[in-house]
């Protein structure tokens, strides 16, 4: 049975080191906690840039589905009039959201072709809040709610 080192005054004998945490250290990291703790709330952003009272459809070809959290995203692409076409990127809301709407990461796939309704910027860029998916490759989009 192993013995341990005996101290004197916070300080071990044996090896000279201290034994006790200090006041500053326990001050050090209450301060790390709230500071990393208050971070998640101070990062999230309110949807007062889309315009809830205008809905818009668009339809285009999914480029990428990004099934991230904190807001899964669908970059979309749109012809134009003068024959090319522009990106747009629609915010959805959380993953696990998406999920109880019927949702999954398969969902959607680069080169679907989809009609999308959503909320637009109120500053008029290619973007906008997701409400929902009109159709997949030209057939409604019927998804089971997850409870």
């Amino acid at each position: 049975m192993a013995m341990r080192p005996k101290t004197s005054m916070g300080v071990c004998v044996t090896t000279g080191l201290r034994t006790t945490i200090g006041l500053r250290t326990i001050a050090l990291g209450l301060l790390t906690c709230v500071a990393f703790g208050a971070h998640p709330a101070s990062a999230h952003h309110s949807f007062a840039m889309y315009d809830s009272g205008k809905q818009m459809t668009l339809e285009g070809v999914v480029k990428e589905f990004q099934w991230t959290n904190p807001h899964v995203w669908i970059q979309i692409l749109v012809p134009n009039a003068s024959g090319g076409q522009d990106e747009w990127g629609v915010e959805c809301t959380s993953v696990n959201f998406m999920t109880r709407r019927g949702f999954n990461r398969r969902t959607l796939k680069a080169g679907d072709k989809i009609s999308v309704n959503f909320s637009p910027l109120k500053d008029g860029s290619h973007g906008g809040s997701f409400r929902g998916v009109n159709s997949l490759n030209g057939a409604p989009l019927t998804l089971e709610p997850q409870d």
